[in-house]
Parts: structure tokens; sequence; C-alpha cells
């Protein structure tokens, strides 16, 4: 054990890192390849893309630029219902004056090759193909249909009441995409309806990042996964982080509970040194039995031992021969609001995708009552929604409400208990409070971070 180990064991955390200051210290620490092992840093890896079907690559981030196979629309199609005409044929034309054309009938073999010409028109429909001859449609509301007589017989006629330009109610051809534009560039994570566009320009697969390998390794002698007995807790960090890490885009190995053994969690952490990044849950404060940030001392090196949040002060970032090592608390809430502060934005980096690019969705709502915080300390702050405008977690961006009597109301389940699950679980999201300020007074308008709620 080193000096400042042993302070930190004796007396407890002497200083606390801004959360900012140590996200930075971690990414540059492995931006640089941090051990001197043979300095390829994990942040670039050298494995080759994934190719995927469309439907498989939903939620990955794309390894390169995605430029459309052919137009859209690739042919010249009709924007409205109506008649496909020659828009010279149509000038002057009024509900006093209309002009009258011939209509032609596209299905008829006898039809020319250029059926709309001089004084006719072809009906179509939003979406058809414009006919050759054609360069506008008048739409539907604008034509009057009626029967004339010709030498032939009774022929169908419509009559146009207003006219239309060239290229008027006409899609043209790439009016949507062009052949050969850039649809997405690298780092952007492929949604649903990406994929629609992708595969209406002709792409059919596409080349992913790979996703990043996490082992997830939960400590402590009294963590159980049966009933538990009177001093046993069932392990649940594990499984939450494991989770998320699934729905934030890695690949997580779930390992069993190891106990509170500096070989054991020594071996524990150097099985996962193959994985991207290594997080371990417990074990990661200042106590007797907190052993992680020794042993990960041991092996590698601390970057950081304690930030200024709460909860998750107790937090410490490592790095072991170029691995993240990711030693989060054992107090459930504190676990959770680690996770999402160091975990989500180094596996964002590691799949190539834009860090700052992904914001949580938001809410803004009044609060009921105040929340309480220490300056110098970030306080994520559980509240439950209530009120008209509901939450916001289907991803949508901020709602703002001008209007304070039409805002959701923000109570606040928790201010402190980092092991009280319930107080994450049973909340719509968290409340930040700055640094600076010391609590948020009731009646403030607040922005409601849905953390769940996103990838």
């Amino acid at each position: 054990m080193n000096g400042a180990d042993r302070d930190r064991t004796e007396s407890g955390f002497k200083s606390r890192t801004r959360l900012e200051d140590a996200r930075e210290i971690l990414e540059a620490a492995v931006s640089s390849g941090a051990s001197e092992n043979d300095g390829v840093s994990k942040f670039e890896p050298e494995t080759e893309p994934e190719r995927l079907g469309l439907p498989a690559a939903d939620g990955r981030v794309l390894a390169e630029a995605v430029r459309a196979i052919r137009d859209v629309p690739h042919y010249q199609r009709a924007a409205m219902d109506g008649y496909a005409v020659r828009a010279a044929d149509t000038f002057g034309a009024s509900a006093r004056s209309p002009a009258v054309l011939e209509v032609v009938d596209l299905e008829d073999e006898s039809t020319a090759a250029d059926p709309v010409g001089p004084d006719t028109a072809a009906r179509v429909h939003t979406g058809s193909e414009l006919p050759a001859g054609a360069d506008a449609v008048v739409m539907v509301e604008h034509a009057d249909v009626l029967e004339a007589e010709s030498t032939s017989g009774a022929r169908t006629a419509v009559e146009i009441t207003d006219a239309v330009a060239v290229g008027e109610n006409v899609a043209p051809i790439g009016e949507d995409v062009e052949e050969g534009q850039i649809l997405f560039e690298a780092g952007h994570r492929l949604r649903p309806s990406d994929l629609a566009l992708l595969r209406s320009t002709g792409v059919s697969n596409v080349a992913v990042r790979p996703k990043p390998t996490v082992g997830v390794v939960p400590t402590g002698e009294e963590l159980v996964y049966r009933e538990p007995e009177p001093g046993e807790v069932v392990e649940t960090n594990g499984l939450t982080v494991s989770q998320l890490i699934e729905r934030w885009g890695g690949r997580a190995t779930y390992r069993d509970v190891v106990t509170d053994d500096r070989d054991a969690l020594r071996v524990a952490i150097q099985r996962d040194l193959t994985k991207d990044v290594v997080v371990t849950t417990g074990g990661s404060s200042v106590g007797e039995r907190d052993l992680l940030p020794e042993v990960i001392d041991d092996l590698g090196e601390v970057l950081v031992h304690g930030v200024a949040i709460k909860p998750g002060y107790p937090v410490a970032l490592g790095i072991v021969e170029d691995t993240p090592v990711l030693a989060l608390p054992g107090y459930p809430v504190a676990c959770i609001v680690t996770a999402v502060q160091f975990l989500r934005p180094l596996l964002r980096r590691l799949e190539g995708a834009p860090v700052d690019g992904d914001p949580h969705p938001t809410t803004e709502a009044r609060l009921e009552r105040k929340i309480p915080s220490d300056i110098g300390s970030r306080t994520f702050a559980r509240v439950r929604l209530e009120g008209s405008a509901g939450d916001n977690e289907e991803g949508e961006e901020s709602e703002r409400h001008e209007d304070a009597a039409e805002a959701p109301t923000a109570i606040p389940t928790r201010t402190s208990g980092a092991g009280v699950l319930s107080s994450v679980a049973l909340a719509d999201g968290w409340v930040v409070v700055e640094e600076s300020l010391e609590g948020i007074p009731a009646g403030e308008t607040v922005t409601v971070e849905h953390w769940e709620a996103h990838l």
C-alpha cells in the first residue's frame, strides 16, 4: 500500500476530484496508452469493423460514412392525386374559363409511347410515375370530370380550373436523396428510421464498430444470489451494471461474486484484462475490507480515488495494462450514478460515438420541496414527476413550459441514502445540483434528467 492509499484508509478522503477533472484524467490516461506495455490505446481499437444487415445494425455505431446507392425517388413521381398534364395546356385556366383536356387511359395498349400529348391529361395518384409527355400535375380539387363527344364516340374529359407551372406537384428524381449523397457519417448510432432511409437508397448492409466488451465483477463477502440470511445482501449491482452496459451498446460478461481477498481480487481483474473495460462493484472506499484501490494500484495505477459527487464519491478509476478499471461503490444508488457518469461516456468513446452528442432526455418541472446539497459536491437528487405534463421518458427533446402552472411537479424521493435502491428505481429521473449551489429551494424550475430512458 502506498502512502496515499494508507492516508485514505486511516483518515478517509482528504480531497475529492471534480467530476469533469476525473473524466479528463481517465480519458487522457487511456488515450495515451497509460501503461508502458505496447503503447496501443484501447480508445482507438485495431479490431476490424463488423458488417451487418440492416435489422441487425439497429442501435449500432457506424464505422464509416454511408452513401446512397440510388436516387430517391428514382423516377419522376406525382406528388399529389390528380391529373398529369402539359403545363402549357393549362395556361390561363380558371374556374370561369377552364381548360378542357381529354383524359387518356394509361392502361390502354393503344396509348402512344408519349401518352400525354397536347390537350390531354392522365389520371395519377400520389407516388405514381409521371407519364411520358407530362411535366406537371393538377390537383384533383382543381379538376372536374365531364363527358365529351368525339368522332370515335363518348370520351372522358376533364375541366382544369387552375393553371400549373412546369414541375408543379411533381417530385423530381433525387428530390429526397441523390445518388452518392452521404447519409450518415462514421460515429452515428443507427435508429429505426435511419435503417428505413438506408434501405430506400439501396443500402443493404453497413460497417459498424464492434461492441465494447466489459467484464463486470461484483465483490463483497456478504453478497449472495439466494434468499439472504441476516448479514447477507442479495447481489444487484453486477446485474444492474451489466444490463446498463447492454443498453449502452456494450457486451457485458457478468462474473460471479468475488470475496474480499487480495489474491482473489487480483485474479479476477487479471482474468478480464482481455476486455475493453473492467468494472468492479463494491470494495472501493477506505474501510479495512475496501481492497480494490490497493489491488488496482499494485497491478497498474489508480488515477483517481474519490470524486466530488453525491452519491458516489468513493469511486476509483484506474488503468491496468492499458485497460481501464472502474471500481464502482457498493451502495446501489452510488453504483448507478458513477456508472452513468464514467462508464457510459467511456463506452461511447470506445464505440467511436460522440461522447457529448447523446444527452439524456429531460423535462422541466417545478420543484415541490427544497433539495439540500453541499457546496463543492455535485448532487444527483432522485425525483418523481406528477402533474398534467407528465414525464418525458421516450427520448424526446427537453419539454419546457412557459407557464409554471402547466409544468409537472418534481417531488424528491431521496436526497441522501446511497444504499436506498428504491429511491432511484421508483424515480422518474434525477435533478443535478451543481457544486456551486447549496441546494435548490422549493418552487424553482428544475431540469429532470431521465438517465435510464436513453442509450
